[in-house]
């Protein structure tokens, strides 16, 4: 379906409707108009009158089932999940029982995906229980570590289980949330989520926060097997605030994407809509390659009150044209530009490399902005604040925004049904859909929520009109090994209890139930040998390399090495062991472990020329001395990524106090990208740091370089 989408138009030449209107320069001019079917709808539009709060029967029914089980919530986004766990945290800290009597507090660890969502959570229970009552851990911030309310990043979580478990400790904590639980099934840091599940001690109590979850009972079913726990499923499928699917015709005139249906139907296209896609040739508002009237169909929402609205495009470049295209929606009321001036000059105060960028043009005029992965975090918060606070007319991001982000709009414009995963273009599922909606329909301020699609090259109609009804998809395991989790596994474990804890893999117990049902395949089972497989494989791989014994026990350098939890540890272990880093030149240390993040730079291709000798001198000798232990991992089937020169010396001329335009120049990258080179580079220097007992030359040196990274604009001010 989709790829019958993506040949709709068969050459460029494109043929508009009569009352589509061109400009003599030859762009689109739409002609502003509603279904009649419409005008009901849009009635609805406006602030519900404030009533006060009052708690819904699945946010009760999740705090009843948490004081004896563990529980997993599956609710719409806005649904009130953040409430439950903020409630059950209270509970905890004030150690109260039902008759509110309370004795010495209890302690809670909440676990979130992104360091973004992660800092706005620490801010917002600061407020809420105190400054002194709450610490943060994630790569970039460590206050606080010992309060009794700890928000941080799952990584920093399973690390702690590492460590719990190799000192024979239980993990000091009562309650542990994971919030957007629907990660397990992510495929680059599901395992993670489920190492998570798999080791937390039963008596600490699990409460799981998710928008979309297909198969929680299979979930739930899974932890009361492994965690010999009840597990409480709590789902609520009821949006807090209701959607309407719209469709934006070529004309200008909105349509509604869906037609009447009653509960024996399934999700039917409108008639006018079915008659647009069935067209032999049909219209777009842009030729392919190019963006539509973006300002024309701002103009058509603002007509109607369908802002703010939040855009939802393939590629930054995208987002960056986008706001090019308003330049002409000036904002006509004074005092709200007045407000949003004052508001964007108070954020940016504080971030010197934000003052002068070049959108600040469109903020300020225009009121919208373009949000992505490429900008500097304090860019984005700068443009997430101001969205929260209802100051934004529209915001063009990329997909990445539906995640942990929480900047709610009127209305989700949709011009693409499908999304790249970072390999390949698939189409939306139904969870990605839903996460993308989820921002539709602000609590308290709208009582109607809208999502719209526009035509184009990109856009399955039929696929899009589906994904409104239907459920969630259903999450799969994504644990796999790593040399890091081995080490670490067998700080505290022999070979075969880490195969025991294999067995409790969520992967393994679907294959149980398919082989209970009879619905056992191949694949499934190949899935579940290859797990145990692949760990017998990094075994012997680490017994031949010497840093686990023959009797599986870990050897001194193993032992050390099993504290680097990075993505390449071995590599970096090796290079250690055998001197090969230098020990006691910040600025160098930090370039080698800048060259080990290579997921940044694709191209690796640099004037040699402007290199600092001593930088490439060491650079191509640490390559030199690595090569052979590379070549064995190779021959042992792992995958080893190449050492790259070009974020090194990025990193190094970083550290030596080089300008940030002149990184930029010589990465070759955007700013946000630059900024997680940085970070990434700094949480390996933090790894080595901890090996102060083996390396206490390296450990000191490490701590320079991050002093020497961790500056403007990497430090973000605005909180």
């Amino acid at each position: 379906m989709l790829k019958q989408a993506r040949h709709l138009v068969r050459d460029t030449k494109i043929k508009y409707k009569n009352n589509t209107k061109h400009t003599r320069s030859g762009k689109v001019k739409l002609k502003p108009g509603i279904d009649s079917r419409l005008k009901k709808v849009f009635a609805l539009i406006g602030k519900p009158e404030p009533r006060p709060f009052k708690p819904d029967r699945f946010q009760l029914e999740s705090l009843e089932a948490i004081k004896t089980a563990d529980c997993l919530v599956t609710a719409p986004t806005s649904a009130g999940k953040t409430w439950i766990a903020q409630e059950i945290i209270s509970s905890i800290f004030h150690n109260c029982n039902s008759n509110n009597a309370c004795k010495a507090g209890g302690k809670a660890w909440y676990a979130t995906p992104l360091k973004a969502l992660t800092n706005a959570k620490y801010n917002e229970f600061s407020n809420q229980f105190g400054a002194k009552n709450v610490g943060i851990l994630t790569g970039d911030r460590k206050e606080n570590q010992n309060a009794p309310i700890i928000v941080g990043t799952t990584e920093i979580l399973r690390n702690q289980l590492y460590d719990a478990m190799h000192n024979g400790q239980t993990l000091l904590t009562d309650l542990v949330v994971l919030d957007e639980a629907h990660y397990l099934g992510d495929e680059d840091r599901g395992v993670v989520w489920e190492e998570i599940m798999i080791y937390l001690p039963p008596r600490v109590s699990l409460l799981m926060l998710s928008a979309t979850i297909g198969n929680a009972d299979n979930i739930a079913k899974w932890l009361s097997s492994i965690r010999k726990n009840k597990c409480f499923v709590i789902k609520e499928t009821k949006r807090p605030v209701p959607l309407f699917p719209l469709f934006l015709h070529p004309s200008g005139t909105v349509l509604p994407l869906i037609g009447q249906q009653n509960h024996k139907e399934k999700t039917k296209i409108s008639p006018k809509v079915a008659k647009f896609i069935n067209s032999t040739r049909p219209v777009f508002l842009a030729p392919p390659r190019q963006l539509p009237p973006f300002g024309e169909i701002l103009k058509i929402l603002q007509k109607y009150n369908l802002l703010p609205g939040i855009f939802f495009l393939k590629s930054r470049a995208d987002c960056n044209k986008s706001i090019d295209l308003c330049s002409k929606n000036l904002i006509l009321n004074s005092q709200q530009k007045k407000r949003l001036c004052k508001r964007v000059d108070e954020l940016i105060a504080k971030n010197a490399h934000i003052k002068n960028h070049s959108q600040i043009w469109h903020l300020k005029n225009l009121a919208v902005g373009a949000h992505h992965s490429g900008q500097l975090p304090a860019w984005k918060i700068v443009l997430e604040t101001l969205m929260s606070e209802g100051l934004l007319n529209a915001i063009f991001a990329t997909s990445t925004v539906a995640a942990g982000v929480n900047f709610p709009a009127r209305t989700i414009v949709f011009l693409n049904s499908d999304r790249f995963n970072g390999k390949e273009f698939l189409p939306l599922s139904s969870t990605e859909f839903h996460q993308m909606t989820g921002r539709a329909g602000r609590r308290g301020l709208d009582k109607i929520g809208f999502a719209m699609a526009i035509p184009g090259k990109f856009m399955d109609i039929r696929h899009t009109a589906k994904l409104v009804n239907m459920p969630s998809s259903d999450i799969h395991s994504q644990i796999k090994i790593s040399f890091s989790m081995v080490l670490n596994l067998l700080l505290s474990h022999t070979p075969s209890q880490i195969e025991n804890l294999l067995d409790k893999s969520f992967a393994t117990y679907l294959i149980k139930i398919k082989k209970r049902n009879k619905k056992i395949d191949k694949e499934t089972t190949a899935t579940h040998k290859n797990l145990v497989k692949d760990f017998t494989r990094h075994l012997n791989f680490l017994k031949e390399e010497r840093y686990v014994t023959f009797n599986g026990e870990l050897t001194d350098d193993g032992l050390w090495a099993s504290k680097l939890r990075v993505d390449q540890p071995l590599l970096i272990a090796e290079g250690f062991r055998n001197n090969i880093f230098p020990q006691s030149d910040p600025g160098l240390l930090a370039a080698l472990m800048g060259s080990f993040v290579n997921d940044q730079i694709t191209d690796d291709r640099i004037d040699k020329s402007l290199v600092p000798k001593k930088m490439l001198t060491t650079f191509f000798m640490v390559k030199k001395h690595l090569k052979p232990f590379t070549q064995r991992m190779i021959s042992h089937g792992f995958e080893v990524s190449p050492l790259l020169l070009k974020p090194a010396v990025s990193i190094y001329a970083w550290a030596l106090g080089k300008t940030w335009d002149k990184i930029l120049l010589t990465a070759d990258i955007a700013e946000g990208d630059m900024v997680m080179l940085i970070l990434r580079t700094i949480d390996n220097l933090r790894h080595i740091n901890s090996l102060d007992h083996v390396f206490p030359q390296a450990s000191k040196t490490a701590t320079e370089s991050i002093n020497l990274l961790f500056k403007d604009p990497v430090v973000t001010h605005i909180k």
